[in-house]
């Protein structure tokens, strides 16, 4: 008579087992690289799309909110101010929305063999990294072109940059499991994704908001985004408050996300 191993899912915290997410590492790596792949595939400029992407939303947001609406920037010229701010939030919206339609695009694996769900959500969201990585490349040129030194505060950009690839596994883990049983979720989310950006201050600065700033405080994007562009320009001091609200929102995201993730990936095998 075989043995038969009946694998069920842990209740409240002990969902976080990180051991058995360390076992499945491997996996990890190899849909991480799939996802690579599978993006610039019979693409003419391949990973060139990193660059263009923010690149050109820069010079359409510089003669849109620059040259014709006036927005202020202060001392800082528009490019490199809205640059700075695109190419973090051109991650995490690259992320969100790869992560969100993972579990329906791996729906043959998750059907024939078990392993911990949760890593073709996380998984999704490592490429946009490799893309956030090239895409900087411009934002050199930028500090050069416009005679930007380079400053210790850009050592806190990896820390940023951490916390908002956490945000956007939460945010995808969210989605994702959504979107399984309501597949509604991957035609609003196009929506909900650029509705985000303009309560972000990513093309415009937070001082744009006068006594609403507060409320921009509560979308955690808005503290990392401006933490980044401060880290990248050195113009003014990061705002720590802020940046502090966006860590701890984040970490609420994250840790609801996963949470209800492993609550309903039960039922994933079967109506995926």
């Amino acid at each position: 008579m075989k043995e038969i191993t009946v694998i069920k899912p842990k209740k409240g915290l002990a969902n976080f087992d990180f051991k058995e997410l360390w076992n499945y590492r491997e996996l990890f790596g190899v849909l991480s690289f799939r996802e690579f792949q599978v993006r610039y595939k019979q693409t003419v400029i391949g990973v060139l799309w990193a660059i263009i992407r923010p690149l050109l939303t820069m010079v359409v947001f510089t003669f849109l909110f620059s040259n014709v609406a006036k927005i202020d920037t202060g001392n800082v010229p528009y490019p490199i101010f809205s640059y700075a701010g695109l190419v973090l939030w051109t991650y995490f919206s690259t992320a969100v929305g790869q992560s969100s339609n993972s579990m329906i695009g791996n729906s043959k694996l998750i059907t024939k063999v078990y392993f911990p769900r949760v890593i073709i959500p996380a998984s999704s969201t490592i490429v946009g990294l490799i893309d956030y990585a090239i895409s900087f490349i411009v934002v050199f040129g930028l500090m050069i072109y416009y005679h930007y030194p380079l400053t210790l505060s850009m050592l806190l950009i990896p820390v940023i940059l951490f916390v908002t690839w956490l945000l956007s596994v939460g945010v995808g883990l969210w989605f994702s499991a959504l979107n399984v049983k309501y597949r509604d979720v991957q035609y609003a989310l196009p929506f909900i994704t650029q509705t985000l950006m303009y309560i972000t201050p990513v093309i415009y600065p937070v001082s744009l908001a006068g006594q609403y700033q507060w409320l921009l405080s509560l979308n955690p994007l808005s503290g990392l985004v401006e933490a980044h562009r401060a880290a990248i320009l050195g113009n003014v001091a990061v705002d720590w408050s802020t940046f502090g609200i966006s860590i701890a929102i984040t970490l609420v995201v994250f840790i609801s996300g996963y949470l209800y993730f492993k609550k309903v990936e039960k039922y994933f095998a079967d109506i995926i």
